[in-house]
């Protein structure tokens, strides 16, 4: 493994550990060159994955572009990183388990709300208003009304 330090490829593993459900190896590792220390994850790699956009136009499914978009409705939130990667990792297995080589964008906006729901409802309603694209205050307050309504 190269350093990202100094780049020298005489590098050791310090520390190994699996994590999000036993489908991601995490690595500290050592550079004898410059004594630097740095973290990274090993992943199977699968099947390329394609979403299906509203517009019927297809792309690579990205997990960065899914936890971007996670990230920002949970700007300034107390939700950790460790949550929204575990939260990523859960949508994109269970993506992964159905079996598809397709998935609609809506399906998986649907997944990202219904965790968040559970999260943080702030950044739930800041996902949805985006999601779901409000056009106006009363779609808007339609919207905080149904949550009002499960929290009962």
């Amino acid at each position: 493994m190269r350093c990202p330090f100094c780049g020298k490829t005489d590098t050791k593993v310090i520390d190994t550990r699996t994590m999000e459900d036993n489908t991601v190896i995490r690595r500290r590792r050592y550079c004898d060159g410059c004594e630097g220390r740095f973290t990274t994850y090993e992943r199977i790699d699968t099947i390329p994955l394609t979403v299906v956009k509203s517009d019927n136009t297809r792309e690579a499914f990205n997990r960065d572009k899914l936890t971007k978009g996670i990230l920002i409705s949970c700007s300034k939130r107390p939700v950790s990183r460790e949550v929204i990667d575990k939260m990523v990792s859960d949508i994109e297995n269970t993506i992964l388990n159905s079996a598809r080589k397709e998935v609609p964008s809506k399906e998986i906006g649907e997944m990202v709300m219904e965790r968040l729901k559970d999260v943080d409802e702030v950044a739930y309603v800041r996902f949805a208003s985006v999601y779901r694209q409000f056009t106006d205050v009363d779609s808007f307050m339609q919207e905080l009304g149904k949550l009002l309504k499960e929290k009962k």
